[in-house]
């Protein structure tokens, strides 16, 4: 039989990966101190690893496809099938950003400032190669970890690039951002060799599929709704759908049914205008997927 080898990341994105596979239908059970997650799909096999290392993983063809930052491809210099983005992470669905930051007090303005300064960083290549595009010479150096309290420690580094989502962690530790190296979201890529099979590519697209209808419906919500057809003009003009709604005529001639798909922020404040109008039987209902 078959299978289509997925890398998996490990570390901060796990969760949010495995909540993705669950509501795109995929069930991920890890073991503890395992790194070989069951999927309830025969036809699937998985494999746990940093997020630093997938991307190189997928270009030697260990496993077929795989979910990394697009900040791993770069910083590798893998040679992959960057098949789509999956714009998702461990806080937010905001993209995620490798900043260069310094204390607050740090006389650092502007990147040219680091001409001859010391930097920390685990993106070690991508930043060498941002400095060198911009004329700087600066000594970059690996950071094996605590890289937000590095700068703060005399005589260590000058500055540092890392990950920031939020920013929370650098105002935490008093950290002012100068400049941004990079932005990053999730990319699923694929191994070409794999990519050029039809079986493994129709089953690594078929993931794909689902995988986004996912994350399109994460921020939606069905409503289904009676409406008196006297105010059905009404309704419909107050309607945010995502497409026109769905609309079927009723035993009784004088009410019909309508049904749509909208964001779910919106929701509290059109019910009520909703009920206002005339609609009755309103039910709120969640999305595991959207296909468009």
């Amino acid at each position: 039989m078959s299978v289509l080898r997925i890398g998996l990341p490990s570390g901060s994105l796990q969760e949010s990966t495995f909540q993705l596979f669950e509501r795109a239908g995929y069930r991920i059970r890890l073991a503890s101190r395992s790194y070989v997650p069951d999927i309830d799909d025969p036809e699937m096999e998985g494999l746990m690893f940093r997020a630093q290392e997938i991307a190189q993983y997928v270009e030697r063809g260990v496993v077929d496809v795989g979910l990394t930052g697009k900040d791993w491809i770069l910083e590798n210099g893998a040679e992959v099938v960057e098949v789509a983005e999956l714009v998702y992470s461990k806080a937010t669905s905001r993209p995620v950003r490798w900043v260069i930051a310094v204390p607050e007090e740090s006389p650092i303005q502007r990147v040219e400032d680091l001409e001859g300064k010391r930097i920390a960083t685990e993106l070690v290549g991508a930043t060498r190669r941002f400095l060198a595009d911009r004329g700087i010479s600066a000594q970059v150096e690996f950071s094996w970890g605590t890289t937000e309290v590095k700068p703060r420690i005399p005589g260590l580094v000058d500055a540092i690039v890392e990950l920031t989502e939020t920013g929370s962690s650098l105002r935490a530790n008093r950290l002012r951002m100068v400049d941004t190296v990079c932005t990053s979201t999730t990319r699923y890529i694929a191994n070409a060799q794999s990519w050029q099979d039809p079986w493994k590519r129709q089953k690594a697209e078929n993931l794909f599929m689902l995988l986004q209808g996912a994350l399109a419906a994460e921020a939606k919500v069905g409503l289904k709704m009676n409406v008196p057809r006297t105010a059905l003009a009404q309704v419909i003009d107050c309607l945010p759908a995502l497409h026109t709604p769905t609309i079927s005529n009723q035993m009784d001639e004088a009410w019909v049914a309508l049904e749509i798909i909208a964001d779910e922020r919106v929701v509290r404040d059109l019910i009520p205008q909703l009920r206002r109008l005339g609609a009755e039987g309103i039910i709120e209902y969640p999305l595991n997927k959207v296909i468009a």
